[in-house]
């Protein structure tokens, strides 16, 4: 990063410039320090208590190297859709049946393993860090941090709300009113580490959806879930009697797919170095648009691909409030 010093800057010490205009973390900070190209002012290095003079040249070496690599997680060639990468953060289109992240059961399938192996062939240092998370039989979008100091500031947007979701579903019935908000506190199930149920002490959530087709037996939905929870979609909906297609733990199997037909297919946010506002898209995969051609009955080929743009671009107006 690299930052001119102005007129109204001059005289502070690059400690306040880190942690006032920046703001960045004091382990963002420690870490600069610790790499001996971390802080450069004028080409030499500097230290922040050192002050900055109007005109100066500040510039910040943040890229992870081969000391700060996470070396648990195997590098395993998978497959793998990048939507949009820079210096500071990857966007996937993850694909279903992959889990984000290792856990005991997966050490060789993650979206993590496929990162990993992408970057080392590339022959550049990777840790992950993952802004969002789906699960694994969600497809969709999930954004990547490439340095401690992104990973920072997305990680503040995204607790406090700034980094907007938007997901496609299919859900069993008509859902009514067709457009609205699911206000409805989500806690965990009692004596279960996986299932979330709709509780009045539980956690504040919020979904904000829109119908885009439906029937007497089906729903396509556009849904925002303006908070966070684990599994919030598929809680809320399956608490208004209208599950998500193939969500066997808050449904039931489909005959039409094998897993829950969710999909992560927009995420807007700022972008963590310039500011600058990003919107990128991922489109419907194949088994949730073979899913409406035939709930739906979209027709031919040639139709069913001009209605994959409804889910996709043509989405964008989606509104939040």
């Amino acid at each position: 990063m690299k930052i001119q010093i102005r007129e109204e800057q001059n005289g502070k010490s690059i400690l306040e410039i880190l942690r006032g205009e920046l703001a960045l973390s004091s382990s963002s900070i420690t870490f600069l320090k610790k790499r001996g190209d971390g802080i450069l002012l004028n080409g030499e290095h500097a230290t922040v208590r050192k002050t900055v003079s109007t005109g100066d040249e500040l510039r910040l070496h943040y890229d992870d190297t081969e000391e700060n690599l996470n070396e648990t997680i195997l590098p395993v060639e998978l497959p793998l859709e990048i939507i949009y990468s820079d210096r500071d953060i990857i966007v996937v289109n993850k694909p279903p049946y992959m889990p984000t992240h290792p856990s005991h059961d997966h050490q060789r399938d993650t979206l993590a393993n496929a990162l990993a192996y992408h970057f080392k062939s590339l022959k550049t240092p990777f840790v992950f860090r993952a802004i969002n998370r789906l699960d694994s039989q969600t497809s969709g979008i999930v954004m990547i941090a490439r340095n401690k100091i992104s990973a920072q500031r997305l990680s503040e947007d995204m607790r406090a709300g700034k980094i907007r979701k938007s997901y496609f579903a299919v859900l069993h019935g008509s859902l009514q009113p067709r457009e609205g908000k699911i206000n409805a506190p989500i806690k965990r199930a009692e004596n279960s580490k996986m299932l979330r149920t709709v509780c009045k002490d539980g956690a504040p959530s919020l979904t904000q959806y829109k119908t885009v087709v439906s029937n007497e037996m089906y729903s396509a939905v556009l849904a925002a879930p303006i908070t966070g929870r684990t599994h919030q979609l598929r809680v809320h909906f399956s608490s208004k009697g209208n599950c998500i297609c193939g969500d066997t733990l808050y449904g039931y199997p489909s005959e039409y797919i094998n897993r829950q037909a969710l999909h992560a297919f927009r995420l807007e946010f700022s972008h963590p170095s310039s500011g600058a506002p990003m919107c990128v898209y991922a489109p419907l995969p194949d088994d949730i648009i073979a899913l409406c051609q035939s709930v739906f009955c979209f027709g031919d080929q040639e139709k069913l691909k001009q209605q994959k743009g409804l889910y996709h671009e043509q989405a964008a107006p989606f509104p939040y409030n």
